[in-house]
């Protein structure tokens, strides 16, 4: 290769590189985790796979086809990813729904069985021709879809009538820089002149470290993550709920975890796998409790059996074996959540 183009295959591949580094970063190590951090992590992972396909078969096309076969089934997910999110961060949507589940395991399935029943290797025609055509008519519906979805939002940055919020304009570059993405590589197959699959890596090369810059110029990211600038008040769906429920119970009578005083709403929602927020959304919008409230309700059940079972331990004592690291917060969660205080239910205790 000359200078030139050895120039280009640098520049197409370190966007490549750190479009992978980009996507473990909103995977991982966000502060906060946001479903729309997970989508934008994949739909980054998707990207750069393909775009790196491109890069190494136009540089060096004497690859084998397995390559090809793995940059478009990458291919498959980028319009998936792209619509589920902006969807959630359009409707608040921070548990993903089955439905999306559902409909992304549909695809998985699809294009993985399709290529091990048919690999690129032993079937070029078919993946050149249908497939890929296939392939491309599912990006574009997607990004139809994530389109319509966003519409207000891109009317509101394309018609400059009213202040745009951060989070709109990083969304709707996001949105943008995928729909030229598509376009370059459609052009690009229908032969378009000037046209070419190393064209679609340096749009995705420029967008990446333009996304990059924003995100290091500001201090603060996340409310690019929210478009309406708050948490989503919806509630989670009735199924997922009562497994979360489930759990967070069976944690809490299993591993009595509400008797570490020092209990966190991170570390209850480590122990059930989820995420922090997820948790706190759950807590507030589905049982209308916050965090505190929830252990406090386990802990003061606790202490009413004790009450009831056994006069010999000290009320306060009581309070710090069921979680309370003070007398005084005892005393106040116990007649916030049974209306009398302990003394008096333990008079009542031994009255009956």
């Amino acid at each position: 290769m000359d200078t030139g183009k050895e120039l280009l295959f640098f520049f197409s591949a370190l966007g490549v590189f750190n479009g992978i580094i980009l996507g473990v970063y909103f995977f991982f190590f966000t502060k906060k985790k946001y479903l729309t951090n997970y989508f934008l992590g994949a739909l980054l992972f998707a990207l750069s796979i393909r775009i790196g396909k491109s890069v190494f078969v136009y540089f060096h096309p004497e690859l084998p086809k397995m390559y090809l076969q793995f940059g478009l089934t990458a291919c498959f997910f980028i319009g998936p990813f792209l619509y589920y999110f902006i969807k959630s961060a359009v409707e608040e949507v921070q548990i993903m729904p089955k439905s999306w589940k559902f409909i992304l395991a549909f695809w998985a399935t699809l294009i993985v069985a399709v290529g091990i029943l048919y690999p690129y290797e032993a079937y070029p025609k078919l993946w050149g021709g249908y497939l890929i055509r296939i392939i491309y008519f599912q990006w574009f519906v997607y990004i139809v879809s994530a389109g319509f979805e966003l519409r207000g939002v891109l009317k509101k940055i394309l018609s400059r009538k009213e202040k745009t919020t951060p989070a709109e304009m990083w969304f709707g570059m996001l949105f943008l820089g995928n729909f030229l993405l598509f376009l370059f590589y459609f052009l690009s197959i229908m032969g378009a002149s000037g046209a070419t699959y190393i064209s679609g890596a340096v749009v995705f090369s420029f967008i990446l470290y333009l996304g990059i810059s924003i995100l290091l110029y500001r201090k603060k990211t996340d409310d690019l993550f929210l478009l309406n600038g708050k948490i989503s008040n919806k509630k989670i769906e009735s199924a997922d709920a009562r497994m979360w429920s489930d759990k967070l119970e069976n944690a809490m009578f299993e591993k009595s975890l509400y008797k570490n005083p020092n209990l966190t709403l991170q570390d209850l929602s480590q122990e059930i796998n989820i995420s922090s927020h997820q948790l706190s959304q759950f807590l507030n919008n589905n049982l209308g409790k916050n965090f505190t409230s929830y252990v406090n309700e386990f802990r003061i059940n606790e202490a009413c059996k004790i009450i009831t079972s056994s006069d010999k331990l000290t009320l306060e004592s009581v309070g710090y074996d069921v979680g309370f690291n003070s007398k005084s917060t005892f005393f106040a969660a116990f007649k916030k959540h049974t209306g009398t205080t302990p003394l008096n239910y333990q008079l009542q205790a031994l009255q009956s």
